[in-house]
């Protein structure tokens, strides 16, 4: 109860007071940097070459390279308090850790409800694709999001050894289509496509990047698994280590084969990696698309529900959220009432907009401010906790630049976390004032 108390009253709490969750998880670093792809190599491969390719045409490259070495230090920055702190609040708990239960609960408030908005919106992509090829149209989109929902609610519902095994068979798969399109259409790769290499002007590699930067969101999402690693403070760093690694040579392979292949018609095409597919090895380019988009989408929602339920089983034992929802929080532990909230809320929206008829946009507006949210919190934290002129707090220092920037171009998309941050403090102000008449009759006890 003392603890609680204090917390609510946004009191920083000591390092050598963290709470790190009992070391006996399962998961590999394998497993690991599987989950990492698999929330960083989103959806985004399927179109973004093409919409970079658009606004910069073959400059866009230089968007694409950039990116992938600023989502270095971001990486090595979340690796490192995830080591540091192995705990299932993840971000939430580095703020905790660094500025209080109130900036924790800010940053718990923003994931753990973007995840249901998140989620939902991702699945409808896919299933747009699946509508393209078997028909229904938004019957089968919803039908589509239905599944999807379900078969990573179910994966999870059996814990993060079992869904992390689920994720490295996607991961290999994925990885394996993405190799294929390339090292298939590369016959077909002409170096005249590189010419004129900035027909929009050199700037136009600003807008780009700004555009292809929502690719490599995800970095934060694993740390709500650190606890889970079985040694965190070496296999979690060399997970994300791996993911670095293996997520920019894709992204860039792809973005580079997209150029040098497809040439300028890879500014117009809707799924330039179904297209070099196609030139490869042929078959149907929408039966392709749609596979690889449920791929995609499936790794990044597995991800995601995997480390949100994590989250919310902390919130809960921290007093941000209902305690109902502390069950799970320990390494090793199963949060199904985390995950059945989750699900419940994705469900809602997915129903929300289906009635409301407005697609996925609104919810992808929702979840990117959120997150940028919870970035700049967990890299400010950062530069607290990581100890000083260590290469961490200087790739601290380099992330929250990059983040800063990014919140710019976010723009009136922060509005969203600004509700959910009042949200969350009028949560623990409420819970703060419920817990003192228990404090008085335990007293007078």
């Amino acid at each position: 109860m003392s603890n609680s108390s204090s917390n609510a009253r946004g009191g920083r709490t000591a390092p050598s007071e963290a709470r790190p969750t009992s070391s006996h998880g399962t998961l590999t670093v394998l497993q690991g940097a599987a989950l990492y792809v698999g929330a960083v190599l989103g959806t985004g491969v399927i179109a973004l070459p093409a919409l970079g390719a658009h606004v910069a045409g073959p400059a866009s490259l230089l968007a694409w390279l950039g990116l992938v070495v600023l989502s270095a230090p971001l990486a090595a920055t979340f690796a490192a308090l995830g080591a540091r702190y192995p705990d299932a609040g993840g971000v939430a708990t580095y703020a905790r850790q660094a500025f209080g239960a109130r900036a924790s609960a800010i940053v718990g408030w923003c994931f753990y409800f973007a995840v249901p908005a998140g989620a939902p919106a991702a699945a409808m992509f896919a299933g747009a694709y699946v509508a393209a090829v078997v028909g229904g149209g938004e019957q089968t989109v919803l039908l589509t999001s239905a599944v999807l929902l379900t078969v990573v609610t179910c994966a999870n519902a059996f814990g993060v050894t079992i869904s992390g095994r689920m994720q490295l068979a996607l991961s290999t798969v994925l990885v394996a289509l993405l190799v294929t399109a390339v090292a298939a259409s590369a016959p077909h790769a002409h170096a005249s496509n590189l010419h004129p290499f900035a027909p929009h002007g050199w700037l136009a590699v600003v807008p780009a990047a700004a555009l292809l930067v929502w690719s490599f969101a995800g970095w934060e999402a694993i740390t709500h698994l650190a606890g889970e690693f079985k040694h965190p403070s070496r296999d979690l760093p060399l997970a994300s280590a791996i993911a670095v690694v293996v997520v920019g040579v894709l992204y860039l392979a792809v973005a580079l084969a997209s150029v040098l292949v497809l040439g300028p018609s890879a500014g117009t095409s809707a799924a330039p990696l179904a297209e070099l597919l196609v030139l490869g090895v042929g078959g149907n380019i929408r039966v392709l698309a749609a596979c690889a988009a449920l791929l995609l989408t499936l790794g990044t929602m597995n991800a995601y529900f995997a480390g949100a339920a994590k989250l919310g089983a902390a919130l809960g034992r921290d007093g941000a959220l209902p305690s109902w929802l502390a069950a799970g929080s320990l390494a090793g532990d199963v949060p199904r009432r985390s995950l059945g909230v989750i699900c419940a809320l994705a469900a809602l929206a997915t129903i929300a907009v289906a009635v409301a008829g407005v697609g996925p946009k609104p919810l992808v507006l929702l979840t990117t401010g959120s997150f940028v949210t919870v970035y700049a919190l967990g890299c400010a934290a950062a530069l607290r906790l990581l100890p000083r002129g260590t290469a961490a707090h200087r790739c601290a220092c380099v992330a929250l630049v990059c983040v800063v920037a990014l919140c710019l171009a976010t723009g009136w998309f922060l509005l969203w976390p600004l509700v959910m941050s009042g949200c969350a403090l009028l949560y623990l102000r409420l819970n703060r004032r419920r817990a003192r008449p228990t404090a008085v009759r335990c007293d007078a006890s």
